[in-house]
């Protein structure tokens, strides 16, 4: 089914400063000269809004919170698994040699000689056809373990059932000693990984001449910040606002990090110099980057997303098993996420718990979110506007579809990590911003007025309105996330 869009829309903003015959009606046309001077026409004063509600901000504000910063950069760091489990490779399966390639997750900081695994430790090795218990009874390398199997049946090679080559998984589940032994000796340090990002400035401006702040046009206006009259200016200024709060949460959503040899590194206009990485690390970088990507639960089928989607659940299993979650997803995909749940129960609303909404289903579903439970896991769905959007996220989506981004799952309440600036561990959102703050000044979002209009700054005759914040987003615990493409 095709479906064709609504078009010859005055939709696009242009960098237009006064009042004119493309944004408001002309009578002084030719084509309209004769009618119009001849006849009332039939004003309607008030102006529609075609495009609904058309800020796609909110977003953070419902999952995650805000928090100053002093420095140009904010670090913190996450801790790692707490057991001992890695991938590795059979070299000589005769003498039950294995070495450590990597962690299971595939972290090289955890390769070769930084392993945990000690003499003494019972661990559990499996490849794709077998699995052994046994002992660790040498280190004969730095990254070479001797497993001795607990069954005797498993000491040949051709018992064991491992080849040279093959790949393994092995994972510590204790310790054996002998009666009146020495203890152990090698201690293992805590694994941990530190993150950073910088804040980057956001800025925005509109300007109208001293005169056109005082015209009076023919149709009623209503800006996005509650102001209402026939003042052009409330508009304009009230939807360059508008568009500037939704710049800041799309820059929290969609900013890369610059690489040193990027482009943008050596533009004048950043003050960078070359060599200088800009940018920040917005959420949709920080999943690709850490996180979880699916291509699952796309409609084609409800039992084949039902299946899908359990799978998702597995993958949150095996990371931290955060039981609140969030899913912000496009049309589409919600609709696909309502034909499975009915599939399985037409009542699925109201088996969840709401907790991260104080427990109560009105304010869940007043703020759009409708609830399930999958497992022990309680999820809360929304339609994402800026995902649908054709102003925003949709268009981009509709030309790539292969990396069109479909939903995110986020996980919902705090994580602890340490705060490397404040020497302490703390409880922060799992997604929250940080703004530049101090004493003097609050960065978070900033206004303020030039120009010799009202309160006079300059002798220029217009009013500049200036909009500025200084940010970065936080994504604490990547690993909960999924991102839906």
């Amino acid at each position: 089914m095709a479906i064709t869009a609504g078009g010859n829309l005055n939709s696009v903003p242009t960098p237009q400063k006064q009042t004119l015959s493309s944004n408001y009606l002309d009578f002084t046309g030719t084509t309209d000269t004769t009618w119009a001077q001849q006849y009332l026409p039939d004003l309607m004063e008030k102006e529609a809004e075609v495009f609904g509600n058309r800020t796609i901000s909110g977003f953070l504000s419902q999952v995650g919170a805000e928090e100053s910063m002093a420095a140009d950069q904010v670090v913190w760091s996450e801790q790692g698994r707490l057991h001992l489990t890695y991938t590795c490779t059979v070299t000589t399966a005769a003498s039950n040699l294995i070495t450590i390639n990597d962690h299971i997750d595939t972290n090289a900081v955890y390769a070769g000689a930084s392993h945990g695994i000690r003499i003494g430790d019972t661990v559990i090795l499996s490849t794709a056809t077998k699995t052994v218990k046994g002992m660790i009874t040498a280190l004969p390398g730095a990254e070479t373990l001797t497993v001795a199997p607990y069954n005797s049946n498993d000491l040949a090679d051709t018992r064991i059932g491992m080849a040279d080559a093959d790949t393994a998984v092995i994972m510590v589940y204790g310790s054996e000693y002998a009666k009146g032994t020495a203890g152990q000796t090698t201690a293992n340090e805590p694994s941990f990984k530190s993150y950073s990002n910088k804040p980057i400035i956001i800025k925005d401006y509109y300007e109208v001449s001293g005169s056109d702040t005082s015209k009076i046009g023919w149709v009623e206006v209503s800006g996005e910040q509650g102001q209402n009259g026939y003042l052009w200016y409330l508009k304009a200024e009230g939807d360059t606002r508008a568009r500037f709060n939704d710049y800041l949460e799309m820059s929290m959503i969609e900013s890369v990090k610059g690489s040193n040899d990027n482009v943008v590194d050596s533009s004048s206009h950043m003050g960078a110099v070359a060599g200088q990485a800009v940018g920040t690390e917005g959420m949709f970088a920080a999943i690709e980057d850490r996180g979880n990507i699916t291509t699952g639960v796309d409609g084609t089928d409800t039992t084949t997303d039902l299946a899908e989607f359990d799978l998702i659940l597995a993958e949150f299993d095996k990371q931290g098993s955060i039981e609140e979650n969030m899913l912000f997803l496009n049309r589409k995909t919600s609709l696909a996420f309502d034909d499975m749940l009915a599939s399985v129960n037409g009542g699925y609303a109201g088996g969840a718990s709401f907790g991260v909404f104080q427990n109560e289903e009105d304010m869940a579903l007043n703020l759009g979110f409708s609830g399930f439970r999958r497992g022990s896991y309680d999820f809360y769905k929304s339609d994402w506007k800026y995902l649908n959007d054709k102003g925003t996220r949709g268009s981009i989506n509709d030309k790539d579809t292969v990396g069109a981004v479909r939903g995110v799952i986020i996980p919902a309440g705090v994580s602890s990590v340490y705060d490397q600036q404040l020497g302490k561990n703390l409880k922060r959102p799992f997604l929250h911003v940080r703004y530049r703050a101090s004493n003097l000044e609050s960065r978070k979002m900033k206004t303020w007025t030039t120009g010799s209009v009202g309160a006079a700054t300059t002798d220029i005759d217009k009013m500049g309105i200036h909009f500025l914040s200084e940010r970065c987003l936080i994504v604490q615990g990547a690993n909960n996330f999924m991102m839906m493409k």
